[in-house]
């Protein structure tokens, strides 16, 4: 460790002079099996924590060699109680003729951006509104409740079956984004009750994994849109994205599928089958694999209730069926909802932006009004929600002005289109892709 890593347990070692390291030297502490990085001046060596992060070791990793203290505060609610884990990590600091952020990253930027976040803290936008919560919760109850009524009211035919079908897919949605707002921390104050209502809610209520989400979901509030760390954007060869890939694509003359047509088939393969293929056997997987038995109950008890429930209706093969298709519906809701914020904005490289301006340039927003709220899940309201996402979503539109007004001070694009224009700007991005490969692909 460093002197620095044991201070406090003897005179003489309180009065060692903490060791001091340039970037550069930091920088190449950046492997899986090296990694530093930087918070508050302070350096601190995680190879060995990082894995036992609960966040998963992906999220640090993408920080190594790096300024991580904006994102460090992003993401944990109580900073002292999480400092006790750093402080014996820690083995020196930054040398004093060393600027604060690495490779140019504006410090002016980083300095607005702190202030504005300590004005949000000061205008209680940390602060959460139960009621709205509670409401969210009450209404997804309802809607199970009115499936089940449905069907046993009017029977099994096709068209309260296509009804009740719809509205499981509502409820799902709906839950999609409320677990999406306890896994975020943003609910409560503590973080242990976030985290049990959030297995609750993605588990019990989705079948789905916690722990899955969260090492997946943070990679891409860490570095979004960056190519080799946001798993959002990790296509499998299945589409080429944003500028650099379709044209790497084709000047290596790779072809795993004709790109330029991408933009149509990816009503047929995006939409349609995330959710119930790739999702659905991804995170069953991953809980055996990870031996995660706590996400896997919690899994197991979704899936008891929605069988318990409509094998009566529909038998097991009818219940399976049902199933799938409420999947298949969802999908499409949740695809085109979390694609139109990102997916049409910049996708790269890692350019180690500061961290106001990494996350303005992989997100846009969507104009507000209740039902586009709803609608998303308050995820109109991206760019607020990737600055500050521990942030409840019923403030995100009183900072959005703030912010607004920072991006103008620092020639930053601040994106905001209607929700229909968004949803077409996805299709428009994927040909626009596409195009370019094609055009590597046949003249380079």
């Amino acid at each position: 460790m460093g002197k620095g890593g044991n201070q406090g347990e003897g005179s003489t070692e309180r009065q060692a002079p903490m060791p001091t390291f340039r970037w550069e030297e930091i920088q190449k502490h950046n492997l899986r099996t090296d990694r530093w990085l930087v918070i508050d001046r302070k350096v601190y060596n995680v190879t060995k924590w990082s894995q036992r992060h609960p966040g998963g070791h992906r999220v640090i990793g993408h920080y190594s060699g790096e300024d991580a203290t904006d994102a460090f505060r992003a993401f944990h609610l109580d900073l002292d109680f999480v400092g006790k884990f750093l402080k014996p990590l820690m083995i020196g600091e930054l040398a004093p003729e060393e600027p604060s952020l690495d490779r140019g990253k504006s410090s002016q930027i980083t300095e607005d951006f702190r202030a504005l976040k300590k004005t949000a803290e000061d205008m209680n936008l940390f602060k959460t509104n139960h009621l709205f919560f509670f409401l969210l919760l009450s209404h997804i109850i309802v809607m199970e409740s009115l499936a089940w009524f449905i069907l046993s009211y009017f029977g099994t035919g096709w068209i309260p079956t296509l009804v009740t079908a719809f509205v499981l897919a509502t409820s799902q949605a709906q839950a999609g984004w409320l677990q999406h707002d306890y896994g975020h921390l943003s609910v409560y104050k503590k973080s242990i009750w976030n985290h049990i209502v959030h297995k609750f809610v993605i588990g019990h209520l989705k079948g789905a994994s916690a722990n899955w989400w969260n090492h997946r979901h943070f990679q891409h509030h860490a570095k979004p849109n960056i190519f080799h760390k946001d798993p959002d954007i990790k296509s499998l060869h299945v589409f080429v994205l944003g500028e650099w890939q379709p044209l790497e694509y084709g000047k290596k003359k790779l072809k795993y599928l004709p790109y330029n047509h991408q933009h149509e088939y990816f009503f047929l393969i995006g939409p349609p089958l995330l959710i119930p293929m790739y999702f659905q056997y991804q995170i069953i997987m991953t809980m055996i694999s990870r031996r995660d038995w706590v996400d896997l109950a919690w899994a197991i008890s979704y899936y008891m209730r929605f069988f318990y429930t409509y094998i009566p209706f529909y038998g097991i093969l009818g219940a399976l069926v049902f199933l799938n298709f409420i999947r298949f519906l969802e999908s499409h809701w949740f695809v085109w909802v979390t694609q139109m914020n990102h997916l049409v904005m910049e996708i790269d490289l890692d350019h180690y932006r500061d961290w106001f301006s990494s996350q303005l340039a992989a997100t846009c927003n969507v104009e507000q009004s209740f039902f586009n709220d709803w609608f998303s899940g308050h995820l109109n309201f991206q760019i607020e929600h990737h600055l500050f996402p521990t942030m409840p979503r019923h403030n995100l539109h009183k900072i959005a002005p703030l912010v607004k007004s920072l991006c103008a001070k620092h020639g930053i694009e601040y994106q905001e289109k209607p929700l229909l224009r968004a949803l077409i700007d996805i299709v428009s991005s994927l040909k626009k892709s596409g195009e370019l490969w094609l055009d590597a692909y046949l003249h380079k």
